[in-house]
């Protein structure tokens, strides 16, 4: 569900989709001991991914699924965006009965829960056999290994002995081989920062984060974190103190159960102390570093690392100059903060001294789930889920003495937060071909949400920072794209502008690198995305985004569909979609189109300087017609492309003639 979905749902309009194939996932036997379950969904991850389920419905089914705990299931279900999948689905049975109850429902909401989805005919999980699925998909659960995903994407697994080989192959492989293009003689050097003597390096954990996201809200997983912190401290183990380490959990059941297990006092000697409650590192909320650390990676041009538990590290999410960011267990980031770099091998090479002088290694502070079962009792404890959960604002002072304005009517104030926006305001467009339009940018694959709407930190010389100076707000105060995302006069100028988006318009660098950051050409004139889009708006120029397989990947960022359609982007043309992101491009009244067969913007020798028209559309379309593509080069030579119009129903062909969802939907309010 995306956002600009959910917008039109408030306002009362149904979510229209085709009827979706169903993949059958058949999970077999059982996870070995000390697997977790952040191995088994970044194993799914990987496999989904090869599995192409984007638009599609995933339902686990067989006795492996039965046997899965409802937070281990929660965790799978909770990845369906980065696998692609509309939805991970697991059937109701008498573990989802029995999670309820644990965690405070009264007996009336119990009972009504398992009663209707046994008079629906849906409670139970099928067995193999018993549903004809789409296709089905094998997963033995005792072939689940200790694993990590990165650097750069969550599919990416990699099994945590291959970790240290990995890192380094990858530090010097091309970036289209998902590299770092790094001379190999450059790994092992060390940098002094200037200050406490500090020394830094390439594969350097800098930032280790226990999350708030779902897969990492498993108590399984937060309580091995503690178990591990606990032995480790025993050992003598330390965090080194320019490690930026948090924990930020989804909610203050967390704490309460660590606290009561007595785990919190030892994850906070590890510097995993309580930091907030909700979306932090995963976000780009991690803060900055230390001032001498970042200087020292971006004088050097390190390739830094980050370890979290989140579900997303695509580039420059977690923190701008972090290259290399790891999703791993809670267990593991701890692990991983302790032994402080992420090129080892923690099956074989010690994590650090213990107070004994002997080495410390993984397997002799990692739990067992004998341990861990012990203090799982902490976690299923109604009583502190009703008490936390029946009034949600009494302990937040900070909160409850927030003035909010009543009445029925929102009062709009002059605030850089939050600004009146203006996709109610335009008026009804004109269908019609697109003529004489310019690339306004030219990308790769798996294109991200967060490479068109980058949710962190921004510099004072973006156009989003040059923006708030020019409103009084000092660069301290910026905060982050995410947190203004209420004022689109910020977010349309932080479209495309991640750090590490790549635009193949612009030449690329000597040593064949590519150019990075949220620049184009404006006749010849490179500039930031944001200020060329301006002047092709000025000149009366519409534009267009050429991309590979995969584009929109990611988070159902709505901003990357709304910033897109404030920058004059009139039609996105890509090799393929993630199903959201198509969704919110027509939701904004932007056209999707998709390349046929072979065709593509290489082997169509694309560059940028030409100029396009896009023939077929008028009054009549139809879902998922063809559109001509007519490029006409500098030399004037012309050539003709099939495309694929990627508005998928006729509700959306509506959508598209009155601009968007939301005035089409307004539409029929006042109507």
């Amino acid at each position: 569900m995306g956002g600009i979905e959910a917008e039109a749902g408030m306002l009362g309009q149904p979510v229209y989709f085709l009827t979706p194939d169903v993949v059958g996932v058949h999970l077999k036997g059982k996870l070995r001991e000390g697997v977790t379950a952040t191995d088994l969904v970044l194993t799914v991850t990987e496999l989904m991914r090869k599995h192409k389920v984007v638009g599609k419905f995933v339902e686990f089914f067989g006795e492996g699924t039965s046997a899965l705990t409802l937070p281990d299931r929660a965790t799978i279900a909770n990845m369906a965006p980065e696998y692609g999948a509309t939805m991970g689905f697991f059937p109701v049975d008498d573990v989802t009965v029995q999670f309820m109850k644990n965690t405070g429902r009264t007996a009336e909401e119990v009972d009504a829960f398992e009663s209707y989805f046994k008079a629906q005919g849906l409670f139970g999980i099928p067995k193999a056999g018993s549903i004809d699925y789409s296709s089905v998909v094998e997963l033995d659960l005792d072939s689940i290994v200790p694993s990590l995903a990165g650097p750069k994407r969550p599919q990416d697994r990699i099994a945590l002995p291959a970790m240290k080989d990995t890192f380094n192959t990858l530090f010097s492989k091309p970036i289209a081989e998902n590299g770092f293009n790094q001379p190999a003689d450059k790994l092992n050097k060390r940098y002094a920062t200037g200050k406490d003597g500090l020394e830094i390096g390439n594969a350097d954990v800098l930032i280790a984060a226990i999350t708030s996201c779902t897969n990492t809200s498993n108590p399984g997983v937060l309580l091995a974190a503690g178990l591990l912190a606990k032995k480790a401290v025993a050992k003598g183990l330390k965090v080194a103190p320019h490690i930026k380490t948090t924990l930020a959990p989804g909610s203050r059941v967390v704490t309460e159960y660590l606290t009561n297990a007595g785990l919190l006092e030892p994850l906070t000697t590890l510097g995993f102390g309580l930091a907030a409650y909700g979306c932090t590192t995963c976000i780009g909320n991690a803060g900055p570093l230390r001032e001498d650390i970042d200087k020292t990676i971006t004088d050097n041009n390190l390739i830094c690392a980050a370890v979290l538990s989140g579900n997303r590290n695509f580039e420059a999410r977690i923190h701008p100059n972090l290259k290399a960011n790891f999703l791993a267990s809670p267990p593991l980031v701890v692990a991983y903060a302790i032994a402080g770099k992420m090129n080892i091998n923690l099956d074989t090479d010690p994590l650090g001294v213990g107070k004994d002088g002997q080495p410390v290694y993984l397997k002799d502070i990692w739990p067992n789930s004998a341990e861990i079962q012990t203090v799982m009792k902490f976690a299923a404890d109604p009583a502190v889920y009703q008490k936390l959960y029946s009034d949600l604002t009494k302990d937040l002072p900070l909160w409850n003495a927030i003035k909010a304005p009543t009445g029925d009517l929102y009062q709009w104030d002059d605030s850089t937060y939050i600004a009146r926006p203006p996709f109610f305001d335009a008026a009804v467009p004109k269908v019609g071909d697109i003529k004489n339009a310019k690339a306004l940018a030219l990308f790769g694959d798996s294109v991200t949400t967060d490479h068109i709407s980058p949710a962190g930190s921004f510099k004072p010389a973006t156009p989003a920072g040059k923006y708030l100076q020019g409103h009084n707000v000092e660069v301290k105060d910026f905060n982050s794209y995410g947190s203004r995302r209420g004022n689109h006069e910020v977010m349309m100028r932080g479209t495309f502008a991640n750090v590490r988006v790549k635009n193949l318009m612009l030449p690329p660098n000597a040593d064949g690198s590519r150019i990075e950051g949220g620049y184009t050409l404006y006749k010849g004139e490179q500039m930031a995305i944001y200020d060329a889009a301006m002047k092709h708006i000025a000149d009366h120029t519409p534009t267009v985004i050429f991309a590979g397989e995969e584009y929109g990947t990611g988070s159902s960022r709505d901003w990357a569909a709304k910033g897109t359609q404030l920058l004059g982007v009139k039609a996105v043309i890509a090799k393929s979609y993630e199903r959201i992101h198509r969704s919110n491009l027509v939701g904004m009244g932007v056209l999707p189109l998709q390349f046929k067969g072979s065709d593509s913007q290489a082997s169509l020798n694309l560059t940028g300087d030409e100029t396009f028209d896009l023939i077929g559309i008028n009054d009549n379309l139809k879902p998922q017609q063809d559109v001509t593509l007519t490029i006409t080069r500098k030399d004037g030579s012309k050539q003709n492309v099939a495309l694929l119009l990627r508005i998928d129903t006729p509700i959306e062909v509506d959508y598209y003639k009155n601009g968007g969802i939301l005035p089409f939907v307004l539409k029929e309010l006042v109507g």
